[in-house]
């Protein structure tokens, strides 16, 4: 199996993938225990729609991986992580700097834990919000996640 990179090595990695690299998503932080991720968009030329505003999908592309990516690192290798489901409403447009965290605490990982121990799927809502730099929030996305612990060998 290969070996997974460590958050600092993700980071840096997911700076230089393609759709992030190209939509103007810079990924600012991963703790080092998978606890917290920071992440931020900038408007250029090429990320701005028609109106002139962040282009709806560079907002939800922003979002996508860091619940699953938390998540599948803080439970280990013993479990199954999915995105199954989700969902972005648009509040105010976006014009300039936009940023996103995520915090994956202690308690939510150890319900995970708990809810899936008999070996039954768990199907849990976080919750994102996208603020510009006045803390105004652009859009609120949510991302469900499949939870499943694997089966023993």
């Amino acid at each position: 199996m290969p070996r997974r990179l460590d958050a600092r090595g993700l980071r840096r990695a997911m700076n230089l993938w393609p759709p992030f690299l190209f939509a103007g998503i810079r990924v600012h932080e991963i703790a080092d225990d998978w606890s917290l991720a920071r992440v931020a968009l900038r408007p250029r030329w090429y990320n701005r729609n028609y109106v002139g505003t962040h282009f709806g999908g560079s907002l939800f592309a922003m979002t996508d991986p860091f619940w699953m990516l938390l998540a599948l690192n803080r439970l280990g290798r013993d479990y199954i992580v999915w995105d199954q489901a989700a969902e972005i409403a648009f509040l105010k447009p976006g014009r300039g700097r936009v940023h996103a965290e995520f915090a994956l605490d202690e308690t939510t990982v150890q319900a995970m834990r708990e809810a899936t121990a008999t070996g039954e799927k768990h199907l849990r809502w976080f919750e994102t919000e996208v603020r510009d730099d006045d803390h105004a929030v652009v859009a609120r996305v949510r991302k469900q996640l499949y939870v499943r612990r694997k089966p023993a060998r």
